[in-house]
């Protein structure tokens, strides 16, 4: 019938071929078209299930208000649906290639398409007449690294921290992560000795701050400031204004701010994210942790972020986390979580290590675990984590 709203579509596909296809059929469609995660549990599924179903509180708003659905919040526990259109999408790839001084933006990738992260880095190649390769992490890892054909503007590649931490180990990998013009950090704190290391191998490193609710980067260190020294998330992209309130808590708004929670809407203006931060000298963005990720311990503060730092620091964790769980004495404990696969860390190093921080910050307990809850995007479950960790005698 003429007038009808058009059906909603949910893409859900692993193989980027497919997922590019589905998600360039479901957009011709028109209607609501919502991303899903093929690896989501139960919990997750039932909750994404729910929402989809749900109609738009606003039905005489703009159709091309919010008909994009990208999921987040599920490592949380929480499952929402950020709402994108045409408008937010096409000024995150302008204030992207602006911010870079690029015409058109080639890209690998390894983060799924579902993610943020990873259907950027394809929207801002198609959308500026560049060249798209998806590749494969595990092949990536395992050292087939693909030759990249000469292209103009040169490369770019986004990673999550531990992606790039793992390339590090690798001298071929350090070579190939050399040629790109770019290589986008995201999706998690990065650690200074991590920065360090990139530095010390002369990577093109650009760390860069957002989130799904702003499709992805709004500021980014470039490289040329990374080899210089500067350190950072960098500073906001044309289309982003990022500010620091009183308390710390990191604000954005600009023209690629979502346009609600499905169903709902939001007005435009400014968002206060979860996230705490400062800057510095040169204007660029220090991300200090999430402001809900703050442990108390026996009355006393505990930053995760910085006890995970200094564990990272030892080299004897490939992957850490730090979680406070309940204690009947203390009201939360320490605990740092590690996965259980592969080489155990040596506790008299460790130990040493730890040293430097007041006795409250100071893991009471170690726990290894043999299901890491890491998603393919590279964000760890926190809430699933605690659970885990709570359940080790």
């Amino acid at each position: 019938m003429v007038g009808e709203p058009a059906e909603a579509s949910i893409v859900e596909e692993t193989d980027a071929d497919r997922f590019c296809t589905a998600f360039a059929g479901a957009v011709a469609a028109g209607g609501t078209v919502f991303l899903a995660n093929p690896a989501w549990g139960a919990t997750e599924r039932a909750q994404f299930n729910a929402l989809s179903q749900c109609k738009i509180e606003n039905p005489k708003s703009k159709i091309n208000h919010g008909w994009l659905c990208i999921p987040t919040g599920g490592s949380g526990g929480k499952l929402k649906l950020a709402r994108h259109d045409q408008d937010t999408l096409h000024a995150a790839v302008r204030g992207f290639a602006a911010h870079f001084r690029a015409t058109k933006i080639n890209a690998v990738g390894v983060l799924p398409l579902h993610h943020v992260g990873g259907l950027m880095g394809w929207l801002r190649c198609g959308l500026t007449g560049g060249e798209f390769v998806a590749g494969d992490w595990k092949k990536f890892e395992a050292g087939e690294l693909p030759v990249l054909p000469g292209a103009e503007g040169g490369w770019f590649l986004s990673l999550v921290p531990t992606q790039l931490q793992r390339l590090l180990g690798r001298p071929a990998a350090v070579e190939w992560l050399r040629g790109f013009r770019a290589v986008l950090v995201g999706g998690g704190p990065a650690w200074p000795e991590l920065a360090a290391a990139g530095a010390q191998a002369r990577l093109p490193l650009a760390f860069t701050y957002g989130a799904t609710e702003t499709v992805a980067a709004v500021t980014a260190l470039r490289p040329d400031e990374f080899l210089a020294g500067e350190r950072g998330c960098g500073t906001a992209l044309p289309h982003a204004q990022v500010t620091v309130d009183e308390t710390g808590a990191i604000i954005v708004a600009g023209d690629s701010l979502f346009r609600g929670y499905w169903p709902a809407g939001r007005e435009t203006g400014t968002w206060v994210t979860e996230d705490r931060g400062e800057f510095d000298g040169h204007g660029s963005l220090h991300v200090l942790g999430r402001r809900d990720a703050v442990i108390i311990t026996g009355g006393e503060k505990v930053d995760p972020n910085e006890v995970e730092a200094v564990l990272r620091a030892t080299g004897e964790f490939d992957d850490v986390v730090v979680v406070g769980v309940p204690d009947a004495t203390w009201g939360q404990s320490v605990v740092a979580c590690y996965p259980s696969v592969g080489k155990s860390p040596d506790q008299a190093v460790v130990a040493a290590g730890l040293d430097r921080l007041a006795p409250w910050k100071r893991p009471k307990r170690f726990a290894a675990l043999a299901n890491w809850p890491r998603d393919a995007a590279g964000k760890v479950k926190r809430s699933e984590l605690v659970r885990a960790a709570s359940a080790e005698p």
